[in-house]
């Protein structure tokens, strides 16, 4: 079994890959208008380095829908990073700023941060182990 991909609703694509891609790193692989079913299909994945990379971020947008009511189940997205404090620093740049951290974790094996994007999902940074 391989992990693919994790899929969200967004309510407004635009704002959502800008936000992936001009403040968290991303690259848009893939947008497309399904007309019959009324949505947009938009894939990222990180920057690549030449490498393959294996899980993707799939963003839906349905069309006629500008928000969603977000239930209590879902935790978020959890992101590799090398430096948090290089991370942090580009986002103060961009004008954005962690929610929480950044802090050591639990196991105290590394540093993690939450941030949200713009459809109000938790994204985790975690900072490599020490």
């Amino acid at each position: 079994m391989k992990f693919l991909h994790t899929m969200l609703r967004v309510g407004n694509l635009d704002k959502s890959i800008q936000f992936y891609c001009n403040v968290l790193g991303f690259e848009l692989l893939s947008r497309e208008d399904y007309p019959n079913g009324e949505f947009t299909l938009a894939f990222l994945g990180p920057k690549s380095d030449g490498k393959a990379t294996d899980a993707f971020l799939e963003l839906t947008f349905n069309w006629g829908t500008s928000s969603y009511e977000r239930g209590n189940a879902f935790g978020h997205i959890a992101l590799g990073i090398p430096s948090m404090k290089i991370l942090e620093e580009n986002l103060k740049n961009r004008g954005h700023a962690f929610s929480w951290g950044p802090k050591p974790s639990p196991s105290s094996r590394s540093t993690i941060a939450f941030m949200t994007d713009p459809d109000g999902y938790s994204i985790e940074f975690i900072e490599a182990e020490r």
